[in-house]
């Protein structure tokens, strides 16, 4: 199979990517553009990004990382409900103590949940789960602090080709997921002084 050229892509998702195009992200969100997976879809795209404390200081802490991948198949797949399927890869470390909270797993997914209403999507078809790691060091790396990681995989299906508002979730659910205060509409966030 020979990879489609540009002549080949469909003008539905080519339009699709131009919508993720015009989306502006909070400061401390870092967006790249990387391959989408060749195997899941007939056509894919991809973005990383981290979220950190400062966007252009070296010493910036990373407070989040993930991966946002566009699935399109014009034909559609009878399990997506639809031909755009969107998944997502958010992590974090965490502090302990919320790391072992019982109930941490169905508040990660409520923060999925909360992330898409609040771009005023449906979590349309929508599977995920959330992960919690729990590591503790011994003998030599004893001296390590316990850490805990959560890790949540989330895909859902957009019934429209206008993916904008569901990239801006993914990075609502970004900064929601590193800890960082929620911004009200309109209103921008100031970096730290210089």
């Amino acid at each position: 199979m020979t990879p489609a050229g540009p002549e080949d892509v469909p003008a539905e998702f080519i339009r699709a990517l131009r919508s993720l195009r015009a989306v502006t992200v909070r400061p401390e969100v870092i967006l790249d553009e990387v391959s989408g997976p060749a195997r899941l879809a007939p056509y894919s795209a991809a973005l990383t990004a981290e979220v950190r404390t400062a966007r252009r200081s070296v010493n910036a802490a990373e407070l989040a990382s993930g991966r946002f991948v566009v699935l399109y198949d014009p034909a559609g797949q009878e399990a997506w409900e639809g031909r755009f399927r969107l998944v997502t890869l958010v992590r974090a470390s965490l502090e302990h103590e919320v790391g072992a909270d019982p109930l941490l797993a169905e508040v990660a997914w409520s923060w999925f949940h909360d992330a898409l209403a609040s771009a005023g999507l449906d979590a349309h078809a929508a599977g995920g789960t959330v992960t919690r790691v729990l590591s503790q060091s011994f003998g030599a790396l004893e001296v390590r602090e316990e850490q805990s990681e959560l890790e949540l995989r989330a895909s859902w299906t957009s019934t429209g080709e206008d993916l904008g508002p569901h990239l801006r979730a993914w990075a609502t659910l970004l900064c929601t997921v590193a800890g960082l205060p929620p911004l009200p509409e309109g209103v921008v966030a100031l970096g730290p002084r210089r």
